[in-house]
């Protein structure tokens, strides 16, 4: 005879408050892994242009760029990057047993350094959009 584990409400969407570093970093790893898949079908997408030939690859690419919007989701998908291979970094040094008794400052770490490379670089996103910034 098997025994069942109650494992809750799915819908219990208050239980988020419990969750600890080492599950939101689970999370967001998820989270932005799932992102980058989602991205590689757009960058197939916009390459897949240059089968037209080279104009038709150098005006999507000209024109995209004279986006805001595309701008913005550029610096998204670099804060997504980052952020998934300095957690990804931070979870092989677990794997392998380094940093086992810190992997909370290391996750909070890796959000800070994140953000701080993604705050540097939004000037070079921004350059040349309008003017410039």
């Amino acid at each position: 005879m098997s025994q069942s584990y109650n494992r809750g409400l799915v819908e219990d969407f208050g239980r988020w408050k419990e969750f600890r570093a080492g599950m939101w970093a689970w999370i967001f790893h998820k989270f932005t892994g799932w992102i980058l898949v989602g991205y590689l079908f757009t960058h197939i997408a916009v390459l897949s242009t240059a089968i037209q030939g080279p104009e038709s690859y150098t005006t999507t690419l000209q024109s995209l760029e004279g986006i805001f919007v595309v701008r913005i989701l550029e610096i998204g998908l670099l804060s997504t990057a980052v952020f998934h291979i300095l957690n990804g970094t931070r979870l092989l040094l677990v794997d392998l047993g380094i940093g086992l008794g810190s992997q909370d400052k290391s996750f909070y770490a890796s959000l800070v350094l994140t953000g701080a490379i993604v705050v540097a670089s939004v000037p070079t996103f921004l350059a040349g959009l309008g003017g410039g910034v």
